[in-house]
């Protein structure tokens, strides 16, 4: 059984939205003076469900993802996580090189506070439910990148959040490594029924998992338009229906990036 510190208050909370969004600006001081990079920016994430934040590079999706972590604060606007800190996954696996993988797992369930005595079986369920059943004590360099980004996974879950931040996560796996891992993203998607928000630059990843997709407009990003994605899950990255719908957003991103470069 998966060890739980929500508290009922917080659970009610959570029946809303995971995150609300709301009037979010960013600026940043710079050489050349301040910079927007995030304009007005409002959205929320029902739980449950499964967003992608789409955009050309430097449009602000990981500074968004950022701000809705904690780990940086907005200049305007608001952010509420009422399900707690959300759990944060990188692109790069940021696993520590001297814990064995189970051991990293259990480190997030010892800074979440989780018993010293129930934190293996933990870990080793967490590790099952990635498909690594049987990696507890492999050490880092024995896991392959997609092994890696699983453990990376396991241990954003360890956090138990009801909001699961995720930052290219697949980025610099090759493509049928990603191709699987879509694959295992989805299913735990809905065994675990978090909410997902996930940041990619890739078109057909985003419409692949996504219920919803966002797009950023180029700097400084604001929502340009949102789709919602009505293709029935398990999806494959070439299906027909995929492959349409990528096809209307490329169009719409290309036009951002067209009217940034006018400027």
């Amino acid at each position: 059984m998966a060890i739980s510190t929500l508290t009922k208050a917080e659970d009610r909370a959570a029946v809303e939205h995971t995150a609300r969004i709301t009037n979010v600006s960013k600026s940043f001081a710079g050489p050349a003076g301040t910079q927007l990079v995030l304009d007005d920016i409002t959205l929320d994430v029902a739980p449950g469900e499964f967003v992608t934040l789409l955009g050309a590079s430097g449009c602000g999706k990981s500074t968004l993802l950022n701000l809705v972590a904690g780990l940086d604060r907005p200049s305007a606007g608001s952010i509420e996580t009422p399900g707690g800190r959300p759990a944060l996954m990188f692109q790069e696996h940021a696993l520590f090189p001297w814990l064995t993988a189970g051991k990293n797992i259990e480190l997030a369930l010892r800074l979440r506070g989780v018993p010293k005595a129930d934190r293996r079986p933990e870990a080793e369920r967490l590790l099952e439910l990635v498909r690594l059943a049987g990696a507890y004590g492999k050490r880092v360099h024995e896991l392959s990148g997609g092994m890696r980004q699983r453990v990376a996974l396991a241990r954003a879950l360890a956090q138990d959040s009801r909001l699961l931040l995720m930052d290219e996560p697949f980025a610099a796996l090759d493509a049928i490594t990603r191709d699987v891992l879509h694959d295992e993203l989805t299913r735990i998607w809905r065994e675990t029924n978090a909410s997902v928000l996930f940041v990619t630059h890739n078109v057909r990843e985003a419409v692949r998992l996504a219920q919803r997709v966002v797009l950023l407009s180029s700097r400084p990003g604001r929502i340009a338009h949102e789709w919602t994605v009505d293709i029935e899950q398990p999806r494959r990255i070439e299906d027909t229906a995929v492959a349409e719908l990528s096809v209307e957003i490329t169009e719409q991103l290309r036009g951002e990036i067209r009217r940034h470069g006018q400027h």
